[in-house]
């Protein structure tokens, strides 16, 4: 059996082991089919193992990845940092040892309240490390696949949002305070995906904000424009017609919209904070977007049986993965010609930098450097003291021998250096002293 990648213009294959489609068919079947146990391979998630009915413990996760690691040799997982509470922070790599041209990484989990997502990635990294049909190899091939299975460990053991400490690693993108946003941080800053796609799940508000799917592309104005584009497309052309055609509603993050007119009613969240991951993924030149399932409110069959309410949220997000995929393979030039182009932009150090604003909220007049400086001088108590977050991020400097160092802005991460330095900046590390002549 393989997956079902549903684009705009046709429908063809792309993965599996035990496929998504095929398990989609399974997890939303009614409860009176579902009594029936399927074929078992020895690499089914524990949510796959009890038909939806609760979500895979972190045991059998680390079961299943070190199975796959043994028995795939295009799998591979490493730890990438220990939780405050000693749980790993995991990355797999899907496809070749050797670099492709083109990077996807999924996060799933930030917020460890919302698990649909992780169950989701956890059945996607099975399918993929265990896919025989051509076109999936083939994909394999020319693509690394990245996956943060449980971005939030900690959280998802506590079933808590935030982290161990209180903290909401969704908002610590740029401070890295976290040793879970420090992970991702350095894993993007390695490896430089040129997809960031970032799983989440939302509590509805009907009739105004009740969607199966909500997505959202970065929308802060430092992120390049063609990398914007393209994540439009990812959202307009692959992720949302996936879910349509599967039956589930979607519309854009953060937007009450009337259910009449469709007009928007009323902004609640999707602005160009710079701290949010899919905003810091397109200020760092990746091609980000956050994907949101419904929790609630809970249809009539599944408040009967919570199971169905599970198998719904899982499956929207396998066939919203079924569109990205679509999107990595059959975009893929269109993909890397629009983030090599964007890291090298800043090199060239011309152009204005947005310390506020988003897509949709022009930045106001004095929160724009239309004429940035070319470098920002930290001493050497500022530099001692954020070294290491500006090494996470990827951020060039230049020590200096008398202590301190220089942090031009003519380097790849260019937009980044003022939100990270400025003292007019929201979520500035440190004030820097700005340079005008280099």
């Amino acid at each position: 059996m393989t997956a079902r990648i549903r684009t705009r213009t046709r429908t063809r294959t792309l993965a599996t082991g035990l496929a998504a489609a095929a398990l989609a068919v399974t997890l939303v079947q009614a409860p009176a089919q579902a009594a029936h146990t399927p074929h078992r391979t020895g690499f089914e998630t524990g949510f796959e193992l009890s038909n939806g009915t609760r979500w895979t413990t972190q045991d059998e996760e680390q079961r299943l990845l070190a199975a796959l690691d043994r028995s795939s040799d295009r799998a591979a997982v490493r730890r990438i940092g220990t939780t405050r509470q000693g749980r790993p922070i995991q990355l797999v790599r899907i496809g070749p040892a050797h670099r492709t041209a083109e990077t996807l990484l999924l996060t799933c989990s930030q917020h460890g309240d919302e698990p649909a997502g992780r169950e989701a990635c956890l059945i996607s990294i099975r399918d993929l490390a265990r896919a025989t049909d051509p076109d999936t190899l083939r994909f394999l091939e020319r693509t690394t696949v990245l996956f943060v299975p449980t971005a939030n460990p900690d959280g998802r053991a506590a079933d808590t949002r935030t982290n161990a400490d209180g903290v909401d690693i969704n908002r610590d993108h740029l401070a890295l305070r976290t040793a879970e946003s420090r992970a991702l941080a350095a894993v993007i800053r390695d490896h430089r995906p040129d997809i960031v796609y970032d799983l989440h799940e939302y509590g509805a508000t009907p009739p105004y904000y009740d969607k199966d799917l909500f997505d959202l592309w970065p929308r802060n104005l430092n992120t390049d424009p063609r990398v914007h584009r393209e994540a439009q497309t990812l959202s307009a052309d692959y992720v949302r017609p996936a879910a349509q055609d599967a039956g589930h509603s979607t519309g854009t993050y953060g937007i009450w919209t009337d259910p009449a007119t469709g007009d928007p009613v009323k902004q609640v969240a999707g602005d160009g904070q710079e701290r949010i991951l899919r905003n810091t993924s397109g200020i760092k030149h990746a091609i980000g977007l956050l994907i949101e399932s419904r929790v609630n409110p809970m249809t009539e069959a599944e408040k009967t049986d919570p199971a169905v309410n599970k198998r719904r949220r899982v499956e929207s997000h396998l066939v919203a993965l079924d569109g990205t995929f679509s999107f990595a393979d059959e975009r893929r030039a269109h993909i890397t010609s629009a983030t090599a182009a964007a890291r090298v932009k800043g090199l060239a150090d011309r152009g204005p930098v947005h310390l506020a604003g988003a897509d949709n909220e022009p930045a106001p007049p004095d929160r724009t450097l239309p004429d940035p400086p070319c470098a920002y001088r930290l001493t050497a108590e500022q530099y001692a003291d954020i070294q290491d977050e500006l090494a996470l991020h990827g951020v060039k400097t230049i020590p200096s021998p008398a202590g301190g160092a220089l942090v031009p802005l003519r380097q790849p991460l260019r937009a980044l250096v003022p939100l990270l330095l400025d003292a007019r900046a929201s979520y500035e590390l440190t004030a820097a002293e700005p340079v005008e002549h280099c």
